[in-house]
């Protein structure tokens, strides 16, 4: 005998322990209480926005709130949805108040699952975007500043961070080199100091005889001794690693708020799932009093 075939005490077939109606209806709404709430989220957040550096919040205050809102928005959308599925449920007779009691509870969790199903595709775009970001945040900070400078080409002019230290390398060191021509081989020059440094930043030191050499071609073309040229050598390696100490920092940071996002946003989903079914139950009971209430006041 198949379930449909049970019949209760009334001679009807038992009333299934699933309101899909009712379950789609709490999900609808709390996906869209949700995409209100992050429109009006994203107004409020642009207000805490300037162009000017004045007037505007700062980034770490920016990004506090927009997670603070996200969390709220998770539990509002999903207090929503859950009461109104369990509020909207049939009845079910003949069924221990335990049962009553998970069933809402089911239903508030489903309610919630499906919303949050609804939402990752509506906002999947938004989501990966966001996951992709700390991810390739993750990459850099494995890779390393120094991996990214040894993949970029020996050209001056393809990475404008090696050419501003490569042109203050040959910067003249007196004014009246300014306006002279320059000489055969200096394109040559910057390229061959170019792919120096660029090999050096990958292994993290420079070479004794590679700083000589570089030391000739600066000397060469400045007017510096060949003592002061090593000195611009050994500060311009010097501002070198310090911008891949800062780049590396950079990545670092975005790595970990990348997972105190994703933390946060798990805890907040296990959150709302539970605020889901404690508002059905609630909608449910409700629901059951109010009827029977009508049932005893009714001629």
């Amino acid at each position: 005998m198949s379930n449909t075939d049970i019949v209760v005490a009334t001679g009807s077939p038992a009333p299934s322990p699933v309101n899909w109606g009712a379950i789609v209806a709490g999900a609808l709404v709390a996906t869209v209480a949700t995409l209100v709430l992050l429109l009006i989220g994203s107004g409020l957040g642009l207000t805490m926005v300037s162009p000017w550096s004045s007037q505007g919040s700062t980034a770490t205050a920016v990004l506090a709130s927009a997670a603070i809102w996200l969390v709220v928005v998770q539990w509002i959308s999903s207090c929503l949805g859950g009461y109104l599925a369990g509020r909207l449920r049939r009845r079910w007779t003949s069924v221990h108040s335990d049962e009553v009691v998970f069933r809402d509870s089911a239903h508030g969790l489903l309610a919630w699952a499906l919303a949050t199903l609804i939402v990752v595709g509506v906002l999947g775009s938004a989501i990966s975007s966001l996951i992709g970001s700390g991810l390739q945040a993750t990459a850099n900070v494995a890779a390393g500043a120094a991996n990214a400078a040894s993949s970029a080409v020996a050209d001056a002019g393809a990475n404008p961070s090696m050419a501003y230290f490569v042109d203050s390398l040959f910067r003249p060191a007196d004014s009246a080199r300014l306006n002279a021509p320059g000489q055969a081989g200096d394109g040559e020059a910057a390229a061959q100091a170019t792919r120096i440094l660029l090999t050096s930043a990958a292994s993290g030191e420079i070479s004794e005889g590679d700083k000589s050499y570089l030391a000739m071609l600066v000397a060469a073309r400045t007017g510096l001794s060949q003592q002061d040229a090593q000195k611009r050598i050994d500060d311009t390696w010097t501002r070198i690693e310090d911008a891949k100490v800062k780049a590396q920092q950079a990545a670092e940071t975005a790595r970990k708020s990348a997972v105190k996002t994703a933390l946060l946003g798990a805890l907040s989903l296990v959150i709302g799932a539970f605020i889901a079914a404690v508002s059905a139950i609630l909608g449910g009971k409700l629901r059951d009093e109010d009827e029977d209430s009508w049932s005893l006041s009714a001629p």
